[in-house]
């Protein structure tokens, strides 16, 4: 696990005190070993930059930028590559020959023996840029679902990339503008999703592709190698629930067992619920060592899982480890929220994701997170939520529905005037106007109403567009619980839960690795019909039946909590002051991009305790935090 960056340019050379610079501001995500190198070519310069932590060959050996001895080609990888070691073999079986033991060294091979096509080889997490000396390329990968982070910039004749925007702050060709068209959807969502970015000319690269840059052309072209549509529409099995739960149990079991492989100590965060618990008890049962598991706790109570967690930690008999997160944890981590992250995020749960990760790196370098189960499973309460409402909606005849839609065009003209209540006609004029099961499931979950956010914004923009209106992509083989899981991996879990764990562990240098992403889990889950997933009103149906072969039913099966914290409730006391500083008048006027008396209504409004509004008051606070950080201060 590391950080890379790159710099790329048509014309002049790189500068290496930019490099060193873009390298250093990630000195978090690696702080055993760095490397820079540059290298020139008749129609352009490029330059790679290396930050490591030391998990797969802790030698000099395994030092990056590494080249292969026989292409003369160049690489920077973050990740991990978990079937390294039979990928290796089966080189060497080939003529490869080795000066490493690492997983860097593997992919420069197979890149040399299968080209592009050697991405479909790895099972791992990752994120790769490696020049090809004699095409005079470089290549960007990003792994099949999106785990690891690469960001890049292009603007001209300059390319930059990263594992991390904050990065290109350091380079003065990077220009700090803020791309407004993202803003409605991170109002919408919470996160703005790829390839959107909240910088001008600014990108993620998307999960399963390939970006390539042709230096002799100074051409670009992005190209698919897999997608999560892909392969929920390839046809459903017809197995039983007792076959179909045999073999997912030995996929999780390889997951698991291959995300354990590191020349460093492993541990699992474990919060008692049926993912983290699926993951320890795997491990536990067939990993063959003792399993060190990492939780947090809170001193209020409705928030609290540790208790749960200490008992399954018990009755798998792990060494366990516990902290409980306090105001006193907030007020000092929050401050510093976008240190961490570099583009508005709206979970405040990342404070415990950097706790447990502290608490966690005192122990191990690495870690298993059990993200995914929700996602892949139907596990959040509004997958049945939304079941029933589509039941509903399509009990009303179409005649109905259309004078209904019809009388919903008029009301969606007017805007709102006040954010203080939340805009339910205007929501309820959505659902009336689509037949999309995506669509209804986005308007039913988004923050803000497309008519809310048309009234706060002050200036025109257009309108992004997202996996949310890929319906038709999905082929009929899909029913509505499936196209929503197939919408929910590439938009909240790959842009959100995937985005939090990975910023948050590397910002405490510890490696968080993912078994319940494993693609040849998904792969299989995809295929499953969906009420193996959500069976009534019962989501990870499948899961909790492997869960329950080695965890009694009554440890587990207790109402969902998620990782919460009580944000809302410090806001308004001990972080008061903080925010109170963050929104202003003044602040908000400085960007002029909201309707400064609207936001501040909201925000007073939440401040008289009235706490049922800080999730939408957040989005506000949240974005000003890092306005002020990389905008205003920059």
């Amino acid at each position: 696990m590391c950080g890379i960056v790159g710099i790329i340019h048509k014309e002049k050379p790189i500068n290496r005190q930019s490099l060193e610079a873009m390298s250093k501001k990630l000195l978090h995500r690696g702080p055993d070993d760095e490397g820079i190198e540059i290298f020139h070519s008749n129609k352009a310069s490029a330059g790679f930059g290396f930050r490591r932590l030391s998990i797969i060959d802790l030698t000099p050996s395994g030092h990056q930028p590494m080249q292969d001895s026989t292409s003369g080609n160049w690489i920077v990888f973050n990740g991990e590559i978990y079937n390294y070691k039979e990928i290796r073999k089966e080189l060497i079986e080939l003529g490869h020959s080795f000066k490493s033991q690492s997983d860097t060294e593997v992919i420069l091979k197979s890149y040399l023996q299968w080209g592009k096509k050697c991405v479909e080889h790895f099972i791992g997490m990752f994120a790769i840029a490696l020049f090809d000396k004699a095409a005079n390329k470089i290549l960007l990968f990003r792994d099949r679902v999106g785990v690891k982070p690469l960001y890049y910039y292009h603007d001209g004749d300059v390319f930059l990339f990263s594992s991390e925007l904050k990065s290109f702050h350091e380079n003065p060709d990077f220009k700090k503008e803020v791309y407004y068209d993202s803003l409605p959807l991170y109002f919408k969502l919470g996160y703005i999703p790829a390839p959107y970015t909240i910088n001008n000319n600014t990108y993620k690269l998307l999960p399963g592709h390939i970006l390539e840059i042709d230096l002799n052309r100074w051409s670009f072209s992005i190209e698919k190698y897999w997608s999560v549509t892909d392969v929920y529409n390839k046809p459903k099995l017809n197995i039983s629930i007792e076959e179909a739960t045999e073999e997912l149990e030995r996929i999780l079991i390889s997951s698991c067992l291959y995300r354990t492989i590191a020349d460093v100590p492993v541990g699992v965060f474990l919060s008692g619920g049926y993912d983290s618990s699926a993951v320890t008890a795997l491990l536990a049962a067939h990993g063959g060592e003792k399993v060190k598991s990492f939780t947090i706790g809170f001193h209020e109570q409705s928030f609290n899982e540790a208790d749960y967690a200490r008992e399954v930690a018990n009755h798998l008999q792990t060494d366990h480890h516990e902290y409980y997160c306090t105001q006193k944890d907030a007020l000092e981590l929050m401050p510093d929220f976008y240190k961490i992250f570099d583009e508005p995020f709206s979970e405040a749960v990342a404070i415990p994701n950097v706790l447990v990760s502290r608490l966690a790196r005192k122990h191990v370098k690495v870690a298993l997170s059990a993200d995914a189960g929700d996602e892949i499973f139907a596990g959040y309460s509004r997958h049945h939520k939304m079941f029933l409402d589509m039941i509903r909606l399509q009990k009303i005849p179409y005649p109905i529905r259309y004078a209904l839609s019809a009388t919903c065009k008029t009301i969606l003209s007017k805007k709102v005037s006040s954010l203080v209540q939340v805009d339910r006609k205007g929501r309820y004029c959505q659902l009336f106007s689509t037949n999309d099961p995506l669509q209804l499931f986005l308007v039913g979950n988004q923050c803000f109403s497309d008519n809310e956010i048309d009234s706060f914004m002050k200036l025109p923009f257009v309108q992004l567009g997202t996996p949310f209106d890929n319906n038709a992509l999905l082929n009929d083989g899909n029913d509505m619980i499936n196209r929503i899981l197939a919408c929910e991996h590439q938009t909240y879990l790959a842009d959100d839960i995937l985005h939090k764990v990975d910023i948050t562990s590397m910002f405490t240098s510890l490696e968080a690795r993912e078994p319940l992403l494993d693609h040849r889990v998904l792969e299989f889950a995809s295929r499953l019909p969906s009420d193996f997933k959500l069976k009534g009103s019962t989501g990870k149906y499948i899961l909790r039946k492997i869960v329950h072969k080695y965890i009694p039913e009554k440890m587990v099966n207790r109402a969902k909590r998620g990782f919460g914290i009580p944000v809302h409730l410090w806001g308004t006391r001990e972080l008061k002051n903080y925010f109170d500083e963050v929104m202003t008048s003044e602040n908000l006027k400085h960007h002029g991009f909201f309707n400064e008396k609207m936001v501040m209504d909201l925000y007073h409004h939440y401040q008289k305790g009235n706490h049922n509004v800080f999730e939408r008051v957040w989005l506000f606070i949240s974005f000003q935090m890092w306005y002020n950080r990389y905008i205003m201060q920059a």
